[in-house]
């Protein structure tokens, strides 16, 4: 009984990157007999049967991810804003590279059959380096005065919840909480200015090939702070070769296995949220108050995910970074607004910013 309790305790997932653990075709698995874990949660024929939240062919949840990511060169064009001697005027210059390191952990605490919760703790950095260094030019650009003091960091935590309800429905919960800013190691900013985001879906898994499932999402990804649709779709065809992985609009995802532990991915996705730009006594003008930088970008690319060791994962990303927002807000006494899609509230000033190539690698412990 200990043994199985252990393993289901790793059957759940969340779509941090991914969405559902992976539910390997044990024929064409040599190394290890996957189906050994299969069906454990529904030895007791007399109880009630729940659905999984697996399918089969989906890439194995991530519980513990180490990551390096690091983008090639472009340019940042601050935008002019301000009047009079708090006026800034408008100033580029060009990034030779920007990187960080991507922590990320999401592990089961509560899986049963009818429920399963997981929490989990991430961080990440972007550091940039300029081609040039005018540190001392006391006219230079606030926007890349934050850059240069603290990069932009996000420490968050986040929890989600697979409730089924039979062997069909379910409803998936998930809620995270952010500290972004540009502050340094060991000078976090206030929690005032954190940022929460949250998503409750209901779906169904059709079959042991099809799971779907429609929402709505309260998120930064855009951002800055929007309520939108989300619809999930996750399938695989019937030899285990091709299949999508879907969290619609915040990425997609086509799928081909070349064997249960080799797994290529093509699609995209949108990764964003809101930076407090204060940290480090950064001067915006006179009577500028909190300051936001409302950064979003598309992600298109290539994913190689192999397995190195049993559950140690390799994964590999190329692609090419699109900008979607990269502009300042002003949020009067730290007071957060919607603005939506659809909002006509002015920027405090609005950027350009160039798309770069970009390249991503990382070593995961996943679930069985």
């Amino acid at each position: 009984m200990k043994v199985w309790r252990l393993v289901t305790l790793l059957l759940a997932l969340w779509p941090g990157t991914v969405l559902f653990a992976q539910e390997p075709d044990a024929q064409e698995e040599e190394e290890i007999d996957w189906s050994m874990y299969d069906d454990l949660e529904f030895a007791d024929e007399g109880a009630k049967r729940f659905c999984s939240s697996k399918i089969n062919g989906l890439r194995p949840a991530q519980l513990i991810s180490i990551g390096y990511d690091v983008q090639g060169p472009f340019s940042i064009t601050a935008g002019a804003f301000g009047e009079g001697e708090s006026a800034f005027s408008e100033h580029t210059r060009n990034v030779s590279l920007a990187h960080g390191m991507r922590v990320f952990t999401n592990v089961p605490v509560i899986s049963r059959n009818n429920i399963i919760i997981q929490a989990g703790v991430n961080h990440w950095d972007q550091q940039f380096i300029f081609d040039d260094n005018p540190a001392a030019d006391a006219e230079m650009h606030p926007l890349f005065r934050s850059l240069e003091y603290g990069g932009l960091r996000t420490t968050g935590v986040n929890t989600t919840i697979f409730k089924p309800f039979n062997e069909e429905q379910f409803v998936l919960l998930q809620a995270s909480y952010d500290i972004n800013g540009n502050y340094r190691w060991g000078s976090f900013q206030s929690p005032q200015y954190a940022t929460w985001s949250a998503a409750a879906l209901w779906g169904k898994r059709v079959s042991d090939t099809r799971q779907w499932a429609v929402g709505l999402s309260r998120t930064y990804r855009a951002g800055e702070l929007n309520y939108i649709p989300v619809f999930l779709f996750n399938w695989t065809s019937r030899d285990n070769k091709w299949g999508t992985e879907l969290l619609l609009p915040a990425r997609g995802h086509v799928r081909y296995s070349f064997n249960p532990r080799s797994l290529l991915f093509a699609g995209w996705e949108l990764e964003g949220n809101s930076y407090r730009l204060n940290n480090g006594g950064i001067d915006f003008g006179e009577g500028v108050d909190e300051v936001h930088l409302r950064r979003s970008e598309l992600r298109f690319r290539l994913i190689y995910e192999r397995s190195l060791i049993n559950f140690i994962w390799i994964s590999f990303q190329a692609g090419y970074r699109v900008n979607y927002l990269f502009d300042v807000d002003e949020l009067e006494g730290g007071d957060e607004f919607f603005r939506g899609f659809f909002g006509d509230q002015p920027f405090l000033f609005q950027n350009d910013i160039g798309n770069p190539l970009y390249f991503n690698v990382s070593i995961n412990l996943v679930s069985p």
